[in-house]
């Protein structure tokens, strides 16, 4: 068991005495020796010696996933290359990757915050944990493989891809734990049934699932499949990889690992910082890193925080699941919507499977969502039921969104399965005359 209680729960007092003492270390690391933090401080007028309190943050600079990009590869980097142990990097599907790199110490942490929130959630040196992300630059494979080694787990780093045999390992080694995305365990899930198993046939418990949006809904369906607990945990190469925050064992939000990141919320727009509790973007800075230190990141992803103490005893913030991303909100007629709104809906339909995609595209001067759902069942035939299942999720979206959306039902497994994100928005309005 990796429970650090005396970190874990420290009284919000102290809690931020330490956020405070460690916000001034890594202001003065970025000022000493990052060019570009040094740079841009001094513009801003925020010299080390001028954080004096945890709201003196307000003053620093955004630092922005642009900003990561233009000092590519390593213009961010606040320790010697020789000091750099390791190096991640995002996928860079839409321009350079932005690369992020990790000393001795930095790599500890990681591990250290990842066992907690595995413990958290109940997992010990007893489970069988097989990973099916994709081990490489992505940080999330490797991230879980040594938290939960720390723990003394015993690892099966199966990778992504494969699906069949990853149903095999599962079965057959006696896997109790499962780490993927949440859309690749629900395509797990349908590639053993196929293989003639039920969720009775394997040993899993628990799931740590990640590195995309997981509404309630779709973790009710992945338990419903799989028989396990599932929970989320939350992070991004830019801040560490996984490990930021995680559930416990109660699942009221992501406890936030305060003593190394610190999280505000602001409003996308604006830039201004909201008062606790309201809904907007998430902001982070790192309080511990050395190699790769970043000055409040803006995520980009939509969520609250809750500084009420947990019932698990941990005083930590909790993070709600995320609502969706500032560039993922659709707005449609005036409407702003989120695929996990979509996905709520959809995720509670029986005739339906958990897979879907919205297209969005641009009629005239009006934009138009049709939502792309697979039927569960080839065999419906007849028109009139086939209707009455797409008035069903009409309906519903119509009663959720407050906008009408086109439903197209497709053929069962017709839509892309894919072991890392899925795909859930095509947006061909720039394409469409």
């Amino acid at each position: 068991m990796f429970w650090q209680k005396e970190i874990e729960t420290m009284k919000r007092p102290d809690l931020e005495a330490l956020q405070l003492e460690r916000l001034k270390q890594v202001v003065k690391r970025c000022y000493e020796n990052v060019p570009f933090y040094h740079n841009r401080l001094e513009k801003a007028g925020v010299t080390p010696d001028k954080i004096k309190t945890l709201s003196d943050i307000q003053y620093i600079p955004y630092t922005t996933k642009d900003d990561i990009r233009d000092t590519y590869p390593y213009g961010l980097f606040a320790a010697p290359m020789k000091q750099i142990v390791r190096i991640h990097a995002s996928s860079g599907t839409t321009g350079k990757p932005t690369v992020v790199g990790y000393t001795r110490a930095d790599l500890d942490m990681w591990a250290t915050v990842v066992a907690r929130l595995c413990t958290a959630v109940g997992a010990t040196d007893e489970d069988i944990a097989q990973i099916s992300f994709g081990y490489g630059l992505f940080t999330g494979a490797l991230g879980l493989h040594y938290g939960l080694e720390k723990i003394g787990a015993a690892i099966v780093p199966a990778s992504s891809g494969n699906t069949e045999k990853q149903i095999m390992l599962l079965k057959d080694f006696g896997v109790t734990t499962l780490i993927s995305t949440p859309s690749y365990a629900l395509y797990m899930a349908e590639v053993a049934r196929e293989m003639g198993y039920s969720k009775e046939d394997f040993s899993l418990k628990l799931g740590l699932f990640g590195s995309e949006g997981c509404t309630v809904e779709m973790r009710q369906k992945i338990e419903d499949e799989w028989g396990l607990f599932a929970t989320d945990n939350y992070g991004m190469s830019e801040l560490i990889g996984p490990g930021v925050s995680g559930d416990c064992e109660y699942r009221t939000g992501m406890h936030v690992a305060e003593d190394h990141f610190l999280p505000e919320i602001i409003d996308s727009a604006s830039g201004q910082v909201l008062e606790a509790g309201e809904t907007g973007e998430l902001v982070v800075t790192t309080l511990t890193k050395e190699g790769f230190p970043i000055l409040r990141y803006r995520t980009k992803d939509i969520t609250r925080l809750n500084y009420e103490p947990c019932r698990c005893g941990r005083t930590h913030v909790r993070m709600d699941k995320i609502k969706g991303r500032a560039d993922d909100m659709l707005k449609i007629r005036g409407v702003n919507i989120f695929p996990s709104q979509v996905e709520s809906v959809l995720m509670q339909i029986q005739q339906i499977g958990p897979q879907y995609q919205l297209v969005v595209r641009r009629h005239g001067f009006m934009d138009q969502l049709e939502v792309k759902v697979e039927l569960l069942e080839a065999n419906l035939e007849k028109y009139s039921e086939l209707e009455t299942i797409q008035n069903n999720v009409r309906s519903r979206l119509k009663t959720v969104l407050g906008i009408d959306t086109h439903v197209t039902l497709v053929e069962p497994k017709s839509l892309e399965r894919t072991a890392g994100k899925a795909k859930r928005v095509v947006d061909l309005r720039n394409e469409t005359k």
